[in-house]
């Protein structure tokens, strides 16, 4: 069956002398892993740059459902990026927020609404100039909607305990060791009434910044099977404001 979808790159590995094997999380599709012979010269149609983390494409392909690895016929840049790749701290937020989503969705079919939310959002960060420090917490919040594990902000009371397994705000601490103290509870209602046009409002500190994403990750580590350490992280934190 013949596609044409949009689609975010999420990974590339090399594969033999002149193929890459791409990790897309595609608007019609949901998650699909292509094969893609990759041309050395300058006169090449399809250049590895056309593959870097976040770049948004159009492509065309011969869906087959049986298959692990589809073929391209057709891929180009969707919308050029003018700002990311030059930009140091929203480089390191794009390869960070390109391998979280890229373990948050492996098992992601379908779901346009999912696809649309990352998108708009990797555009908005591509267009700020500035205030972007908070985005990847807002945008790891947020996206806990899409795949079902949004937290009930109207249980929540000021000195309630969040139990990262339920994804609750509990009044006493449960018996196990897996949640948050009031505190960084706390921290999680700020950034459930954030959104990216008003989160430059919130100051926060590099250390309370890295530590709410340390909350996140761990957050998703309990609802995502098998999510793993993150390499990204620790270039995240060098160069979080």
């Amino acid at each position: 069956m013949q596609t044409k979808t949009r689609a975010i790159v999420l990974r590339t590995l090399k594969y033999g002398e002149s193929q890459i094997i791409i990790d897309l999380l595609t608007e019609e599709q949901g998650r699909l892993s292509f094969i893609q012979h990759i041309g050395k010269t300058q006169k090449a149609r399809v250049k590895k740059q056309l593959f870097q983390p976040l770049t948004l494409l159009d492509i065309a392909f011969d869906y087959r459902p049986k298959s692990q690895l589809q073929r391209m016929r057709d891929v180009r840049i969707a919308v050029p990026f003018t700002s990311i790749p030059l930009n140091a701290a929203k480089l390191a937020i794009s390869l960070f927020l390109a391998e979280f989503i890229y373990y948050c969705t492996r098992a992601e079919q379908d779901n346009p609404l999912l696809y649309r939310y990352c998108e708009a959002s990797i555009s908005w960060l591509d267009g700020a100039q500035r205030n972007f420090a908070n985005f990847h917490l807002v945008f790891m919040m947020r996206l806990s909607r899409f795949i079902g594990f949004y937290p009930n902000l109207d249980d929540y009371a000021k000195g309630y305990y969040f139990d990262l397994r339920a994804a609750a705000f509990v009044a006493t601490a449960p018996v196990h060791p897996d949640f948050l103290q009031p505190s960084e509870a706390a921290h999680i209602t700020t950034l459930m009434r954030m959104d990216y046009e008003t989160m430059h409002l919130f100051r926060l500190s590099r250390q309370e910044r890295n530590r709410i994403t340390d909350c996140l990750v761990e957050y998703y580590r309990h609802h995502v099977p098998g999510f793993p350490e993150l390499r990204s992280l620790a270039v995240l934190r060098e160069t979080a404001e």
